[in-house]
């Protein structure tokens, strides 16, 4: 995709760059890691020991608890699916190593949501063949691309997410998986948030679900349920939704100094506590104020794009 600098009228190509060594991506990444990816670091070049030798290139946690491993690419050549999918495996049996690094780095008790473990894969690009298998796969994968213009441009662009397990699920229950250890864990979805909602509500809900799926117009926006409320992303999280007994809390991803708010209906969170990782707070009671609050939503989403 070629990108151009205007000037006074005159169109001027910017050259697309390349980072010299593939740790220079890494870093770049790791040292911007929220602002890029919506995942807080926890370490990098993590071993995986004497039994499954390898180097996993960064790991974190993103907004919503899930343990995320980052895997970049300088060519697009380098087999990096197989790879990546060898060291989710790996993070899926060393839980309690994972838990421990996060605790000593993030320096405090952090909330991990081992129903889903992310693997996010970056390269300059990716064949037909990398997006059909990942699907195949069914596993919480995600796909970006980038590019380096000049020598101070950065482009990036998720290119395919896949189905998460709370998104395969349909039943109204809420859905229970077996862990090694014989223990259940439990696994949330959107229906078990509607579940025993007044009808009235579960319409709201599916009405601001619409209309949010609407704004995709690269079919990259996802949603995840969590204990506590369904998150929307869009290669981060955009906002979260709080199904209640008679309306919709939602917590909106963007800075509140930042927000265009005619209405007013916005309150600033930052330093309250709150479920969402959103600091922008709004409440839909009524179908009538989803104009209003879908353009606070559209605002955070935007700065997505």
């Amino acid at each position: 995709m070629p990108l151009y600098k205007l000037d006074e009228g005159k169109t001027i190509q910017i050259k697309p760059g390349t980072f010299p060594l593939e740790r220079h991506l890494q870093r770049l990444f790791e040292q911007n890691l929220e602002d890029l990816l919506g995942v807080r670091f926890i370490a990098s070049e993590v071993t995986t020991g004497d039994r499954q030798r390898g180097r996993i290139d960064t790991l974190g946690i993103d907004q919503d608890g899930n343990p995320t491993i980052i895997e970049y690419k300088k060519s697009a050549k380098d087999n990096v699916i197989n790879q990546g999918l060898f060291y989710l495996d790996w993070l899926v049996d060393h839980k309690g190593d994972f838990t421990l690094l996060a605790q000593k780095n993030l320096k405090r008790d952090v909330f991990i949501d081992w129903s889903n473990p992310r693997l996010i894969l970056i390269a300059e690009s990716f064949s037909e063949y990398d997006k059909y298998a990942i699907n195949r796969m069914g596993a919480n994968i995600s796909l970006w691309v980038y590019r380096l213009y000049g020598k101070d441009l950065l482009y990036l662009d998720e290119m395919i997410t896949t189905n998460t397990i709370s998104e395969k699920k349909t039943s109204l229950e809420r859905v229970r998986i077996q862990k090694p250890d014989g223990e259940e864990q439990e696994v949330h979805t959107v229906e078990s948030h509607l579940q025993g909602k007044p009808q009235s509500v579960v319409d709201i809900f599916e009405s601001l679900r619409t209309r949010i799926f609407q704004l995709n117009t690269d079919e990259t926006l996802t949603e995840k349920a969590t204990k506590n409320y369904i998150a929307f992303r869009h290669g981060k999280n955009f906002c979260e939704v709080w199904v209640q007994a008679s309306k919709l809390k939602i917590w909106v991803d963007m800075p509140p100094d930042e927000v265009n708010d005619p209405f007013h209906i916005t309150r600033n969170v930052s330093k309250v506590g709150h479920w969402g990782t959103g600091d922008l707070e709004v409440t839909l009671e009524d179908e009538t104020q989803l104009d209003q609050v879908m353009n606070v939503i559209e605002q955070a989403y935007r700065m997505t794009v």
